[in-house]
């Protein structure tokens, strides 16, 4: 076992202090990383606060990571010492199964492996990035091009590729209409890679000071969703609607915006059922479909996309010591889009 420094939450509710663990040995297949930067994610609050149920602690939290190679093991042949490198949400899988077979890991039949708080295939519990270092399986390590800026990478290990992935799986294509709900961690992305493929890119709101940065991150409209005229503009238009929202909210207004199979993808989870009235789908042929993740094969493909269109996230980079404030003014939408640790101050 190797030494490791991290923050954890010791138990449930309570704030995250320093933590020294230990990290297997580096194995024949394994990647061990030196991690430089870690995204913050909604889902690591929620984690921490036991909201979802089934948190294991103590917990070190973190599943967007970016660092450098510094050991590989003797059967590793993807990777190098001194190469750039990321960690995404998982950390393993059945990878015997359809889905994994399919590169779609994040659908394992026998659920993946989180990168943290989750039991491992050898019965250990993974602890995430908010730490200096990390070994992974090679399956799951992900190359990390030296053309972009490493601590704007990391968001996109998450927060990227959760927004990548339905727009690959809808064919987001050029002339497209696509609308994006919610412009946080999620929807910020959701526009700069629908305005990438060429997309004409539409931001939903609740709030019209928003317009200013919906259209400096790429989008080419904007609507405020409590504005019935503004809404009634976009009657049966959109493709997709990519939906970050995890508030408890009426579809129907926004299904209606949907054009004849067009589609809205839920991301969001929000903590009651939202309300839909059902002709609003039979009158298109309207649906409504969910997303997770991406798989490791679909994940690089969007990281070499970024690094040919230099699309980053936009970042809030902090002290490892800030993260208990980092929680309380994420809680309040009070960072754009994402914070960032820097762990060089562990």
């Amino acid at each position: 076992m190797s030494e490791a420094k991290g923050y954890a939450a010791p138990a449930v509710n309570a704030p995250l202090v320093p933590f020294d663990f230990q990290r297997r040995e580096v194995g024949a297949h394994d990647v061990r990383i030196e991690i430089l930067f870690c995204g913050v994610c909604h889902s690591d609050l929620h984690q921490v606060r036991d909201e979802w149920g089934g948190s294991v602690f103590p917990m070190v939290p973190g599943h967007e990571i970016v660092g450098r190679v510094t050991e590989v093991g003797a059967h590793v042949k993807g990777f190098k010492v001194g190469d750039l490198a990321g960690v995404g949400c998982m950390v393993n899988s059945c990878q015997h199964c359809p889905e994994c077979n399919e590169g779609l890991e994040q659908y394992c039949d026998e659920g993946f492996v989180g990168t943290y708080g989750a039991q491992d295939r050898d019965g250990t519990v993974t602890y995430g990035g908010y730490s200096n270092h990390i070994v992974v399986t090679e399956k799951f390590v992900l190359h990390v091009s030296e053309k972009l800026d490493l601590a704007r990478v990391a968001p996109l290990l998450c927060a990227g590729i959760t927004t990548w992935s339905p727009l690959r799986q809808w064919n987001a294509k050029a002339g497209d209409r696509v609308a994006v709900m919610g412009l946080g961690g999620l929807g910020h992305m959701a526009v700069k890679f629908a305005a990438a493929l060429g997309c004409e890119v539409t931001v939903f709101s609740t709030s019209p000071n928003k317009e200013a940065d919906a259209k400096a991150l790429g989008a080419h409209k904007f609507v405020v969703s409590k504005d019935q005229e503004s809404m009634k503009s976009v009657s049966n238009y959109f493709d997709l609607i990519i939906n970050t929202v995890s508030a408890t909210m009426d579809l129907t207004p926004y299904i209606s915006t949907l054009r004849l199979d067009g589609t809205m993808v839920l991301l969001g989870v929000p903590p009651e059922a939202p309300q839909l009235h059902a002709f609003n789908l039979i009158a298109k042929r309207r649906r409504i479909a969910g997303s997770l993740i991406g798989g490791i094969k679909e994940t690089q493909e969007m990281l070499d996309f970024c690094a040919e269109h230099n699309v980053m996230s936009d970042v809030e980079i902090i002290r490892m010591d800030y993260i208990n404030e980092a929680y309380e003014r994420m809680l309040k939408s009070d960072v754009k889009y994402r914070f960032v640790l820097d762990l060089a101050t562990i």
